[in-house]
Order: C-alpha cells, then structure tokens, then sequence
C-alpha cells in the first residue's frame, strides 16, 4: 500500500485501521520540508531532527510520521517513510512564477524580469521523477526498509540562480533576474492573501540544503540520479510545447511577481 494523499494524522489512522494486518508494507509519502527550519546544517541526513515552524503543511507529515512510527513500535505496523525533496517531470520546478502553468516561462521569453528569493546563492536539488521512480521502486516490497525513513532526491546540487539561469536557457533566452529577500517575498505575498508562501520559502526552499542519499544508496545499491536539471528542463518545457494548452497562463502568478517587484523597487 503506498497513500500518497495522506496529510492529517486522521487520515493514517484511518489506513491503519484498514490495512493493519493485511498488507506486508504501507508506504507513507511524507515531505523533505519536515526536515528542521531553520537547519543547524545544510547537510540533512534521514535523522536530522523534524520542525517546522514555518509550514502547517510540513507539521501535519510530522505528525503523521509521529503517528505511524508508534504503530510500527508498539504493533510492528509495517511502515515504511519516504520524503520528497521538489520532485519535477511535467511541472515547472520554480520556487515563484508557475508550478502547473507555463507563466515562467512565457515571462522569461517576453523579456520579463522573473524574483529570485534572496542573492540567488543558496543551494538546492531539484530531482526529475524518473530518478525518483528509482530510489522508490527499489523500496517497494523491501522488508529490510520498514520502520525506516528515506528520503530520495538527486546528488546534483544547484543555487537557485542556476536553476532559473538553466529554465531560461531551456525556454531559449536569459533571465531576467531580481533578487528580492524572502522575509520581503512572504510579507507581500501576506497582503496578497497568500500565506502559503511563508511555508514555500521559509519553510523549505529559501535555506540552503544538501540531501545526503548514503542511507538509500544503502538499502537500494543499484539507485543512481541520472538526468541533470539541464536535460530535465529542456524535457519539461519540450512536454508543454507538445500541446498549447498545456501552455496556461495564470494572470495571478504574473500579478504578484509585478507587486513584489514594484513594492521592492520603492525601498531602493
């Protein structure tokens, strides 16, 4: 059983009243963005502490972590948890502008200027869901993994100047970047009604980050991150190009991008 859906600790008690003693393994699709906000380092192993104060999103999957791994102590619930870092294939990996729409990328081709949360210097990994498959796939029916958690991300490591440098140069122009703080992002996008942007970026993306997939490479020695951003994008906006409607563009997305810029333009 793997639930990808479950976000309350409701919903997998409810699976644990279904499942408990009918499945050999239950698989948990939690979130790297449990993993310790602020970080004490960059480097984040499987047992980096959990907390998020940040992100409701991110305290839900501790709790249900938390609640799956009592079962598995006091009734050997057979569980096994896997973390997420930003996961891409047909999506746009960006941490402002588009996730499910081309708005990025139709911007960037317009000559727009796209936000960069902070210098643009802090690090981290985008992983293309066919490497992910990998490291999940090997999971799967492995008794050796249960009551273990995983997280499964690529070992190429990036700033995030880099990966919207590399969309850019996917869609066929240069970007355009602004470097704007995050703690400024997330106070516009909270006059914008936007509050989930505070989790988004303070609560994951706008640390720096290196995931350590030593505990996955052991349990799943064949598992080996393949295609570099740089190929994955180009995969990506080639998939969108294949039909114009999945060439959406959101006007809301464009609209913030236009507020926080205008708004930061004023303090300089």
């Amino acid at each position: 059983v793997v639930n990808w859906i479950a976000f309350d600790p409701e919903d997998v008690q409810r699976d644990m009243r279904l499942f408990a003693g009918k499945t050999r393994q239950y698989i948990f699709i939690s979130s790297a963005s449990v993993y310790q906000k602020p970080p004490l380092t960059p480097f984040i192993r499987e047992d980096t502490p959990l907390s998020n104060p940040y992100w409701d999103y991110s305290r839900r999957k501790i709790a249900c972590e938390e609640v799956l791994m009592a079962a598995f102590r006091s009734c050997d619930f057979p569980v096994t948890i896997v973390r997420p870092s930003l996961t891409y294939d047909t999506v746009i990996p960006v941490a402002i502008g588009s996730w499910d729409d081309f708005t990025i990328i139709d911007r960037m081709r317009q000559g727009k200027p796209v936000i960069v949360h902070g210098d643009g210097s802090s690090l981290w990994t985008v992983t293309h869901a066919e490497d992910f498959a990998k490291g999940f796939l090997g999971l799967l029916g492995h008794s050796q993994t249960i009551g273990h958690a995983f997280h499964i991300t690529s070992d190429e490591v990036l700033t995030w100047d880099q990966i919207y440098r590399m969309v850019a140069a996917a869609a066929g122009v240069e970007a355009k970047i602004v470097h704007v703080p995050s703690d400024f992002i997330v106070k516009i996008a909270r006059q914008c009604g936007w509050d989930w942007m505070e989790g988004n970026l303070l609560g994951d993306k706008a640390w720096s980050l290196i995931f350590d997939n030593s505990k996955l490479k052991r349990f799943v020695p064949e598992y080996c991150a393949t295609i570099r951003f740089e190929e994955g994008i180009r995969r990506t906006i080639a998939w969108f190009e294949e039909d114009p409607e999945r060439q959406r563009i959101v006007p809301a997305n464009n609209e913030f991008i236009d507020t926080v810029l205008n708004a930061y333009e004023q303090l300089r």
